[in-house]
Order: structure tokens, then sequence, then C-alpha cells
């Protein structure tokens, strides 16, 4: 069976943000499995998501730095799908057919074309399939 899982940007925004310190403990474990156990992905759009955050809301910002790092220790590792024409049509058809925005549509999407079996997000209906995808609010 395959154990590969996608964590969507608001995991990596959790574990960065000390506001919600329960949030931010299921983050930090989600991110450290998805790391040591090789079975976590994310796409191009998480990282960029991330980053727009980390600039402009985060408060202090986070530093081109600590970016730096956050590149080659997470983002590195676990980023596995990248922008293509297949993976915009895909996402173009599932936001036709579940009515989810573009963004949603293109996180679905690229979980999808990694054959993730879980996709860890709080933006998406708990519990919702999308073929073999299970959906998943790891918050709840």
């Amino acid at each position: 069976m395959n154990d590969s899982f996608f964590l969507d940007t608001n995991v990596f925004v959790y574990e960065a943000s000390r506001k919600h310190p329960a949030k931010q403990a299921v983050a930090a474990r989600l991110v450290a499995d998805a790391l040591n156990s090789g079975n976590g992905t994310i796409s191009f759009q998480v990282v960029q998501e991330f980053f727009s955050v980390a600039f402009r809301r985060f408060n202090p910002p986070i530093t081109v730095p600590e970016a730096h790092e956050v590149m080659a220790n997470t983002f590195g590792p676990l980023r596995t799908v990248h922008s293509s024409y297949h993976l915009y049509q895909r996402a173009l058809e599932l936001s036709r057919r579940f009515s989810h925005s573009w963004y949603d549509s293109l996180i679905v999407a690229a979980a999808l074309e990694a054959d993730c079996r879980i996709l860890y997000t709080e933006d998406l209906q708990h519990g919702q399939k999308f073929d073999n995808l299970h959906i998943r609010n790891p918050f709840l």
C-alpha cells in the first residue's frame, strides 16, 4: 500500500506560528513524519503560498536567511510536484467537477499526481475523497 501523503500550506504556516500551540504541535509532527519517513510531499504551490504568508503576515516576517534554511531543510526534500500543463488541466477539471476554488483544485491535482493517499489540509471537507485520495483535517 502506498503510504504517501501531501501537506497543504496551512500545515507549514501552523508549524512556524506560535499563535496556536496545539495546531503547531500537530503540524510539527506531520512535517517531521514527512521528512523522516520519506512519504510526505508538497508542490511548488505550497512553497509559494508559504513564503507569501511568511514574508507578509508573520510578525516578525521571516528573513531571507531563514527562508533559505526552510528551503534547504524542509521544502527541498519534500517538493516533488512541479507545475505542468497536465497538472493545470487536471486542476481545471477538478474545479469544474467539484466547484472548488482554483488553488484548492490545484492542491488536490498535485496530491493526485504524486499518487498520495492522504491530503492533510483544513481547507477542504474532512473525509472527502477524490479517487484514492482522502482529505484529512489534522487539526480537528
